[in-house]
């Protein structure tokens, strides 16, 4: 009993003369999670005194939470919403303003601008290698269409309303093996290039005095040649050794020479590559010559009687 006594004396006058430590002061990080996500970046009080003085005139809107320790929250979610709201909204653009691979399809080094209603030759990537613009408004072809495009190994005009094409417009293109310009409103051809395999000018307006006479002639690598429903009154002149297919259908030729086909002083000459010849539509009546065809294998489509 004596020795509680003494104990609680102790107590009594000597506690008093401690001074309990003062609990360390830590900076506690937190999410509110009715507000927060997981990203939400945290800052620290220490931080508080540079962001509000640099800023003092704008509100700071993201700051959701300030509480007494000293922790400020920045709500990422919705910063990027306010973002969003105020980018102005970008006025619509005309079709005719797209840059060509916008307004058409560029796939491996190929360009289709079909049915696009486009009225010119569309700027093209570098290196396109094909270009399909069938069935559009374009009138003319340019030079200056293909200046820097010499990689162009296939062209496809089908179904446009050309009327002019520029000498020089195909000059440069000595890659382009196939060029078709079927369906249009040509008057006369314009130069082709020399490594041409196919040219398609089907139902154009073409007379014979729009194809000059040597036209064919340096194309020593076409093997097909269509000039269907034109108005030609004659068959070309100087047609290429390496023609097989030669289609003149539907056209208004009246006659045929000799030398047409075959070379009048040369019996033993024979156009051995030459597979199909169609003449059917035309007022020809090709029994009157029998001699050009003498050196064709097989006989032209046509009538005979």
């Amino acid at each position: 009993m004596k020795t509680l006594q003494q104990f609680a004396l102790f107590l009594y006058f000597f506690m008093p003369m401690v001074k309990l430590a003062p609990p360390n002061k830590q900076s506690i990080s937190f999410y509110d999670y009715g507000l927060a996500t997981p990203e939400d970046t945290v800052f620290n009080q220490e931080y508080e005194d540079t962001i509000f003085k640099e800023d003092e005139d704008k509100p700071q809107d993201a700051v959701k939470n300030k509480e007494n320790n000293g922790t400020i929250i920045f709500h990422e979610n919705e910063l990027q919403i306010q973002r969003d709201e105020e980018v102005p909204k970008a006025s619509p653009t005309k079709d005719t303003d797209l840059p060509t691979c916008l307004q058409c399809a560029c796939l491996s080094g190929s360009v289709y601008c079909e049915e696009t209603d486009i009225e010119s030759v569309p700027v093209l990537p570098k290196e396109t290698g094909y270009l399909y613009a069938r069935f559009n408004k374009i009138k003319k072809v340019k030079t200056s269409d293909f200046a820097e495009i010499p990689t162009l190994r296939r062209i496809d005009f089908t179904g446009n309303r050309i009327e002019e094409i520029e000498d020089g417009a195909f000059a440069k293109l000595t890659l382009l093996e196939e060029l078709s310009l079927a369906e249009n409103r040509l008057l006369k051809l314009p130069i082709l290039p020399p490594k041409l395999t196919t040219f398609n000018a089907n139902q154009n307006r073409i007379k014979s005095r729009g194809i000059k006479a040597n036209a064919f002639k340096k194309l020593t690598n076409l093997s097909y040649l269509y000039l269907a429903q034109n108005a030609l009154e004659s068959v070309p002149l100087n047609l290429p050794e390496s023609l097989r297919i030669l289609h003149l259908q539907y056209n208004n030729i009246t006659s045929i020479s000799d030398d047409t086909f075959c070379k009048n002083n040369n019996t033993r000459y024979v156009r051995n590559r030459m597979d199909e010849i169609r003449m059917e539509g035309n007022p020809v009546i090709l029994g009157k010559y029998p001699n050009a065809f003498i050196c064709l294998k097989t006989l032209p489509i046509g009538s005979w009687f």
